[in-house]
Protein backbone atom coordinates (compact mmCIF):
# COMPACT_ATOMS: atom_id res chain seq x y z
CA UNK A 1 0.00 0.00 0.00
CA UNK A 2 1.04 3.52 -1.05
CA UNK A 3 2.45 5.33 2.15
CA UNK A 4 1.43 8.90 0.07
CA UNK A 5 -0.70 11.29 1.84
CA UNK A 6 -1.75 12.51 -1.19
CA UNK A 7 -3.84 8.99 -1.80
CA UNK A 8 -6.41 10.33 0.45
CA UNK A 9 -7.30 13.32 -1.59
CA UNK A 10 -6.91 11.65 -4.84
CA UNK A 11 -9.09 9.37 -2.68
CA UNK A 12 -12.13 12.14 -2.07
CA UNK A 13 -11.53 13.72 -5.53
CA UNK A 14 -12.62 10.49 -8.32
CA UNK A 15 -15.09 12.61 -9.52
CA UNK A 16 -14.65 12.51 -13.54
CA UNK A 17 -15.29 15.30 -15.44
CA UNK A 18 -19.30 16.17 -15.33
CA UNK A 19 -19.62 15.63 -18.91
CA UNK A 20 -21.71 12.66 -18.16
CA UNK A 21 -24.07 14.77 -15.93
CA UNK A 22 -27.09 17.33 -16.11
CA UNK A 23 -26.74 19.99 -14.94
CA UNK A 24 -29.52 21.39 -12.21
CA UNK A 25 -30.88 24.56 -12.03
CA UNK A 26 -33.28 27.13 -10.39
CA UNK A 27 -33.86 29.92 -13.12
CA UNK A 28 -30.13 31.02 -14.49
CA UNK A 29 -28.37 29.50 -11.25
CA UNK A 30 -26.90 26.21 -11.47
CA UNK A 31 -27.48 24.45 -8.85
CA UNK A 32 -26.53 20.88 -9.05
CA UNK A 33 -25.62 17.88 -11.12
CA UNK A 34 -27.98 15.13 -11.93
CA UNK A 35 -27.65 11.76 -13.72
CA UNK A 36 -29.77 10.57 -16.35
CA UNK A 37 -31.06 8.20 -14.69
CA UNK A 38 -32.61 10.59 -12.27
CA UNK A 39 -33.18 13.06 -15.03
CA UNK A 40 -35.54 10.40 -16.49
CA UNK A 41 -37.65 9.69 -13.59
CA UNK A 42 -38.25 13.82 -13.51
CA UNK A 43 -39.82 13.15 -16.26
CA UNK A 44 -42.02 11.93 -14.58
CA UNK A 45 -42.83 15.28 -12.81
CA UNK A 46 -43.17 17.99 -15.33
CA UNK A 47 -45.35 20.09 -13.03
CA UNK A 48 -42.56 20.88 -10.97
CA UNK A 49 -38.91 20.19 -13.54
CA UNK A 50 -38.72 21.59 -16.98
CA UNK A 51 -35.99 20.18 -19.17
CA UNK A 52 -34.14 22.93 -21.12
CA UNK A 53 -31.09 22.49 -23.94
CA UNK A 54 -28.55 22.84 -20.84
CA UNK A 55 -30.24 20.92 -18.51
CA UNK A 56 -32.98 20.15 -15.97
CA UNK A 57 -34.74 23.07 -14.42
CA UNK A 58 -37.38 23.51 -11.90
CA UNK A 59 -40.50 24.72 -12.85
CA UNK A 60 -40.35 29.22 -12.90
CA UNK A 61 -43.58 29.46 -11.84
CA UNK A 62 -41.49 28.05 -8.28
CA UNK A 63 -40.26 31.59 -7.34
CA UNK A 64 -39.73 31.33 -3.59
CA UNK A 65 -36.78 29.55 -1.76
CA UNK A 66 -39.96 27.94 -0.01
CA UNK A 67 -41.73 27.07 -2.98
CA UNK A 68 -38.81 25.42 -4.46
CA UNK A 69 -38.40 23.40 -1.27
CA UNK A 70 -42.18 22.13 -0.75
CA UNK A 71 -41.92 20.34 -4.38
CA UNK A 72 -38.14 18.91 -3.69
CA UNK A 73 -39.89 17.21 -0.55
CA UNK A 74 -42.72 16.10 -2.61
CA UNK A 75 -40.24 14.60 -5.34
CA UNK A 76 -37.52 13.60 -2.83
CA UNK A 77 -40.98 11.43 -1.42
CA UNK A 78 -41.07 9.83 -4.85
CA UNK A 79 -37.78 9.28 -5.62
CA UNK A 80 -36.64 7.75 -2.76
CA UNK A 81 -39.29 5.00 -3.43
CA UNK A 82 -37.51 4.41 -6.71
CA UNK A 83 -34.21 3.71 -5.23
CA UNK A 84 -32.80 7.55 -5.73
CA UNK A 85 -31.39 8.18 -2.17
CA UNK A 86 -33.41 8.41 0.89
CA UNK A 87 -35.17 10.59 3.12
CA UNK A 88 -33.53 10.98 6.37
CA UNK A 89 -35.71 13.95 7.68
CA UNK A 90 -32.91 16.36 7.84
CA UNK A 91 -33.21 19.28 5.63
CA UNK A 92 -29.84 21.05 4.43
CA UNK A 93 -29.82 24.52 2.55
CA UNK A 94 -29.57 24.84 -1.38
CA UNK A 95 -26.84 27.24 -2.23
CA UNK A 96 -25.28 27.83 -6.04
CA UNK A 97 -22.03 28.65 -4.27
CA UNK A 98 -20.83 27.64 -0.70
CA UNK A 99 -21.15 31.54 0.64
CA UNK A 100 -24.31 32.04 -1.63
CA UNK A 101 -27.80 32.93 -0.45
CA UNK A 102 -29.93 30.10 0.63
CA UNK A 103 -31.93 28.96 -2.64
CA UNK A 104 -34.14 25.91 -1.11
CA UNK A 105 -33.68 23.15 0.63
CA UNK A 106 -33.75 19.11 0.39
CA UNK A 107 -33.23 16.44 2.70
CA UNK A 108 -29.89 15.43 3.30
CA UNK A 109 -30.35 12.25 2.05
CA UNK A 110 -30.99 13.70 -1.76
CA UNK A 111 -28.00 16.32 -2.01
CA UNK A 112 -25.61 13.82 -3.80
CA UNK A 113 -28.31 12.64 -6.19
CA UNK A 114 -29.06 15.86 -7.46
CA UNK A 115 -25.03 17.34 -6.62
CA UNK A 116 -26.30 19.84 -4.38
CA UNK A 117 -23.22 21.26 -1.98
CA UNK A 118 -23.48 20.05 1.07
CA UNK A 119 -21.13 21.37 3.91
CA UNK A 120 -20.50 20.22 7.28
CA UNK A 121 -18.02 21.49 10.50
CA UNK A 122 -15.24 19.30 11.62
CA UNK A 123 -13.54 19.82 14.92
CA UNK A 124 -9.49 18.73 16.25
CA UNK A 125 -9.84 18.39 19.57
CA UNK A 126 -5.99 19.60 20.55
CA UNK A 127 -4.49 18.92 24.00
CA UNK A 128 -0.56 20.31 24.28
CA UNK A 129 1.84 18.73 26.84
CA UNK A 130 5.30 19.09 27.25
CA UNK A 131 5.90 15.81 25.20
CA UNK A 132 4.41 17.53 22.06
CA UNK A 133 0.66 18.11 20.64
CA UNK A 134 -1.97 14.91 21.18
CA UNK A 135 -5.55 14.78 19.54
CA UNK A 136 -8.65 13.28 20.91
CA UNK A 137 -10.57 11.03 18.21
CA UNK A 138 -13.78 9.36 18.18
CA UNK A 139 -13.78 5.36 17.17
CA UNK A 140 -17.27 5.53 15.25
CA UNK A 141 -19.60 3.42 16.63
CA UNK A 142 -20.15 -0.17 14.11
CA UNK A 143 -23.55 -0.04 13.70
CA UNK A 144 -22.60 3.32 11.32
CA UNK A 145 -23.62 3.12 7.73
CA UNK A 146 -20.34 4.87 6.47
CA UNK A 147 -16.87 4.26 8.04
CA UNK A 148 -18.46 2.05 11.01
CA UNK A 149 -15.74 1.16 13.33
CA UNK A 150 -13.25 4.08 11.79
CA UNK A 151 -11.58 7.04 13.17
CA UNK A 152 -13.02 10.40 13.39
CA UNK A 153 -12.50 13.86 14.70
CA UNK A 154 -13.84 15.13 17.96
CA UNK A 155 -16.82 16.42 16.61
CA UNK A 156 -18.10 16.49 12.94
CA UNK A 157 -21.48 17.09 10.75
CA UNK A 158 -23.85 18.27 8.29
CA UNK A 159 -24.45 21.91 8.89
CA UNK A 160 -28.15 21.63 8.80
CA UNK A 161 -30.62 24.52 6.91
CA UNK A 162 -30.98 27.50 8.88
CA UNK A 163 -27.81 26.93 11.22
CA UNK A 164 -24.70 28.57 10.15
CA UNK A 165 -20.74 26.68 10.85
CA UNK A 166 -20.91 28.20 14.50
CA UNK A 167 -24.21 27.33 15.68
CA UNK A 168 -23.92 23.79 13.75
CA UNK A 169 -20.26 23.39 15.91
CA UNK A 170 -22.27 23.93 19.52
CA UNK A 171 -24.38 21.84 18.61
CA UNK A 172 -23.22 18.91 17.14
CA UNK A 173 -20.04 19.46 20.25
CA UNK A 174 -22.70 18.92 23.26
CA UNK A 175 -24.28 16.39 21.15
CA UNK A 176 -21.87 13.86 19.96
CA UNK A 177 -18.50 14.83 22.87
CA UNK A 178 -20.93 16.59 25.72
CA UNK A 179 -18.89 19.47 25.12
CA UNK A 180 -20.33 21.77 27.59
CA UNK A 181 -21.32 25.25 25.41
CA UNK A 182 -18.83 27.85 26.91
CA UNK A 183 -15.70 25.41 26.28
CA UNK A 184 -17.12 25.02 22.68
CA UNK A 185 -17.64 28.44 22.27
CA UNK A 186 -13.39 29.03 22.14
CA UNK A 187 -13.01 26.73 19.41
CA UNK A 188 -11.43 28.69 16.27
CA UNK A 189 -12.05 28.34 13.07
CA UNK A 190 -9.49 27.39 10.76
CA UNK A 191 -10.32 27.32 7.26
CA UNK A 192 -11.98 24.98 4.44
CA UNK A 193 -11.21 22.13 2.72
CA UNK A 194 -13.90 21.07 -0.29
CA UNK A 195 -13.76 18.13 -2.52
CA UNK A 196 -16.00 16.21 -5.31
CA UNK A 197 -16.32 12.98 -4.75
CA UNK A 198 -18.52 9.93 -6.75
CA UNK A 199 -19.84 7.08 -4.89
CA UNK A 200 -22.66 4.89 -4.47
CA UNK A 201 -24.47 8.17 -3.00
CA UNK A 202 -24.03 10.46 -5.88
CA UNK A 203 -22.02 13.29 -6.71
CA UNK A 204 -20.52 14.54 -3.25
CA UNK A 205 -19.89 18.09 -3.43
CA UNK A 206 -18.34 18.94 0.24
CA UNK A 207 -17.08 22.00 1.79
CA UNK A 208 -15.90 21.00 5.55
CA UNK A 209 -15.45 24.12 7.84
CA UNK A 210 -12.44 23.14 9.87
CA UNK A 211 -11.77 24.41 13.53
CA UNK A 212 -9.43 23.63 16.45
CA UNK A 213 -10.08 23.74 20.48
CA UNK A 214 -7.38 23.44 22.77
CA UNK A 215 -8.54 21.34 25.89
CA UNK A 216 -7.49 21.49 29.04
CA UNK A 217 -6.11 17.71 30.31
CA UNK A 218 -8.27 17.55 32.74
CA UNK A 219 -11.28 17.17 30.11
CA UNK A 220 -12.63 13.97 28.84
CA UNK A 221 -15.00 13.67 26.25
CA UNK A 222 -17.77 11.48 26.43
CA UNK A 223 -20.11 10.03 23.87
CA UNK A 224 -23.29 11.72 24.26
CA UNK A 225 -25.51 9.98 20.90
CA UNK A 226 -24.62 6.73 18.89
CA UNK A 227 -22.43 8.62 16.58
CA UNK A 228 -18.88 6.78 18.43
CA UNK A 229 -18.40 4.18 20.71
CA UNK A 230 -15.54 6.03 22.94
CA UNK A 231 -12.84 8.64 22.36
CA UNK A 232 -9.48 8.18 22.42
CA UNK A 233 -6.29 10.83 23.49
CA UNK A 234 -3.42 10.08 20.88
CA UNK A 235 -0.03 11.29 20.07
CA UNK A 236 -0.08 13.57 17.37
CA UNK A 237 2.77 11.34 15.82
CA UNK A 238 1.06 8.42 16.36
CA UNK A 239 -2.47 9.52 14.42
CA UNK A 240 0.00 10.90 11.55
CA UNK A 241 1.83 7.63 11.40
CA UNK A 242 -2.20 5.80 10.93
CA UNK A 243 -2.80 8.35 8.48
CA UNK A 244 0.15 7.51 6.42
CA UNK A 245 0.40 3.64 7.08
CA UNK A 246 -3.20 2.66 7.18
CA UNK A 247 -7.00 3.05 6.16
CA UNK A 248 -8.33 3.26 9.68
CA UNK A 249 -9.54 6.93 9.35
CA UNK A 250 -13.01 8.25 7.91
CA UNK A 251 -12.21 9.22 4.69
CA UNK A 252 -12.72 13.06 5.39
CA UNK A 253 -11.39 13.26 8.17
CA UNK A 254 -7.80 12.05 6.59
CA UNK A 255 -8.08 15.70 5.07
CA UNK A 256 -8.78 17.34 8.12
CA UNK A 257 -5.91 16.05 9.96
CA UNK A 258 -3.50 16.69 6.77
CA UNK A 259 -4.62 20.41 6.85
CA UNK A 260 -3.94 20.05 10.95
CA UNK A 261 -0.42 18.39 10.90
CA UNK A 262 0.14 21.19 8.16
CA UNK A 263 -0.43 23.97 10.15
CA UNK A 264 0.82 22.48 13.23
CA UNK A 265 4.34 21.96 11.07
CA UNK A 266 3.93 18.14 11.57
CA UNK A 267 4.69 17.97 7.79
CA UNK A 268 6.44 20.20 6.70
CA UNK A 269 4.00 23.00 4.45
CA UNK A 270 6.76 24.56 2.76
CA UNK A 271 8.48 20.86 1.21
CA UNK A 272 7.73 19.41 -2.13
CA UNK A 273 4.73 17.00 0.05
CA UNK A 274 3.31 20.15 1.67
CA UNK A 275 2.62 22.25 -0.92
CA UNK A 276 0.94 19.07 -3.21
CA UNK A 277 -1.06 18.27 -0.05
CA UNK A 278 -2.27 21.68 0.44
CA UNK A 279 -2.94 22.71 -2.82
CA UNK A 280 -5.39 19.54 -2.89
CA UNK A 281 -6.84 20.23 -0.03
CA UNK A 282 -9.70 22.53 -2.43
CA UNK A 283 -10.42 20.82 -5.37
CA UNK A 284 -14.10 21.13 -4.68
CA UNK A 285 -16.82 24.24 -4.69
Amino acid sequence: MSTSLYRHIEACNNAPSPAHLLPFHFGQEQVGWVSAELARALTFLPRDFHFEGHGVAMAGRLRSAGQRSDALAAAGRVLAKQGFGRVRGELFDIRATAEGPVLGTLDRGLIPQFGVIGQGVHLNGLVRRSDGLHVWVGVRARNKAVAPGQLDNLVAGGIPAGLDAEQCLLKEAGEEASLPPELAAQARRTGRISYILTNEEGLRRDVLHVFDLDLPESFVPQPHDDEVERFELWPAARLLAALRETESIKFNVNLVLIDLFLREGLIDPEGAEGRALRAGLNQGP
